[in-house]
């Protein structure tokens, strides 16, 4: 088959790859996007077609409203702070009906593989068909391939097994006069294990390390609306952040907890209103973690043994891209170095998008790096030297591994009003060099 000529692919079509096709229509650049689903949405879609949607029934996002909007297209006033899943699903659907996007959008079909070609990407869609590119935009998540983890005596456990990633909450038999187990700390494990609080018998909250537990509004405002200018030292958002939590919240310890290893902000932290109530009535037991589980109970770090009918894992996502040979292109360990965590250092052309994980949401980000990608391709931005390129994804990734937890869930953190400055900073530098 001889490959029709596209200028650039855009695997993807969730809130980042649909801010990449906003870019890319509007500088007119010739473009394919390619999404598995049925419609845009990605992960916020509940009971998403392609499978990957990790949302639960009552998932609200953890970040405020004007925080995750895209610059020129604000959520509806009339939307609560923290919507719903389904009020962001209908937001990503208006925005790309305002702007004319959907029929430029390739829906229920997949890429299978992506391979360098003659200076270019070679692309083999699912469908058999193939396609040849200039460029190759990858959006396509980074919280849909759960991390499994690995204890003695799954094989032997009974009851259901399951990652956060596969839970749809929209059962409510489902935890009903269960003895239950949550193992995590993150934002999904404490959702689970709340609502599993309100009709099992027992729920035990499991922790590998402990975590600053942040609320989604002090003094009447949401937390994140406090501090939003580039630049701040981070000295000073932590005295900030630990004297809020100390007046809003107290120590983590008061609640059962384990005491977090290491200073706030310096690990992802886990946003909830409800999680702390539920351990001070008693309805959520917290526990060390999972050492081995038997046929019908979980033995716990400490020696303790608890009877239980169900195990929800909340461990986190692999960083996966399952159409490229991963001997090109792979993350171990969740780690994939890449310069401002968009242009891979070896592999021209390939730009990634919202490959990263901010203090804040992805999506005025994943806005930034697709107008970003576009000066490149236009010619309007050129790329430092190679050394200098190298230089500065190593200094970016020895910061990181000075400032947080040594975790694969540390591979790419960004500070979100940082990044978006820097990277303004960073395209003017560029027009420069060219």
């Amino acid at each position: 088959m001889t490959p029709v000529s596209f200028s650039v692919c855009v695997i993807g079509a969730g809130s980042s790859g649909i801010a990449a096709v906003k870019a890319l229509s509007q500088r007119g650049i010739a473009f394919d996007c390619f999404e598995k689903s049925d419609r845009v949405g990605g992960n916020w879609v509940f009971r998403n077609t392609n499978g990957m949607s990790s949302a639960y029934q009552s998932l609200h996002i953890n970040t405020s409203r004007d925080r995750m909007a895209y610059s020129d297209f604000p959520m509806p006033a009339d939307y609560p702070d923290f919507p719903h899943h389904t009020q962001v699903a209908a937001y990503f659907d208006a925005y790309v009906d305002h702007f004319g996007l959907r029929e430029r959008i390739t829906f229920n079909t997949g890429v299978a593989h992506a391979e360098p070609h003659e200076g270019g990407w070679r692309v083999h869609l699912e469908s058999g068909e193939t396609r040849d590119y200039r460029a190759l935009l990858v959006a396509n998540g980074h919280h849909w391939d759960p991390q499994w983890p690995s204890f003695e005596g799954m094989d032997v456990f009974e009851g259901p097994q399951l990652h956060s990633h596969h839970y749809l909450g929209d059962d409510p038999a489902f935890f009903a006069g269960k003895r239950v187990v949550v193992l995590g700390m993150g934002n999904s494990s404490m959702d689970i294990a709340v609502e599993a609080s309100q009709t099992a018998v027992r729920v035990f909250l499991a922790a590998r390390r402990g975590a600053w537990i942040v609320p989604k509004y002090v003094f009447g405002r949401p937390l994140d609306q406090f501090v939003t200018k580039a630049r701040v030292p981070l000295a000073v958002r932590q005295r900030f952040m630990e004297t809020t939590l100390r007046a809003a919240v107290g120590t983590m310890e008061r609640y059962g907890l384990p005491k977090p290893d290491h200073r706030p902000l310096e690990a992802h932290p886990t946003i909830s209103d409800t999680i702390l109530t539920r351990l001070t009535h008693g309805d959520i037991t917290p526990k060390p973690n999972i050492a081995r589980l038997t046929a019908s109970s979980v033995v716990f770090a400490d020696g303790s043994e608890e009877p239980a009918d169900v195990v929800v894992y909340g461990t986190g996502y692999k960083v996966s891209f399952p159409f490229f040979d991963p001997a090109l292109v792979s993350a171990p360990n969740n780690d994939l170095p890449l310069y401002r965590r968009v242009f891979h250092p070896d592999l021209p052309g390939l730009y990634f998008i919202a490959l990263l994980q901010p203090l804040g949401a992805t999506m005025p980000l994943a806005e930034a790096q697709s107008e970003w990608v576009c000066d490149h391709l236009t010619g309007r931005y050129t790329l430092p030297p190679r050394g200098e390129l190298l230089r500065d994804i190593a200094r970016e990734r020895a910061s990181m591994r000075k400032r947080y937890v040594a975790s694969r869930r540390h591979t790419m953190q960004v500070d979100y009003d940082d990044y978006l400055h820097e990277l303004r900073q960073e395209r003017k530098r560029g027009a420069k060099r060219g």
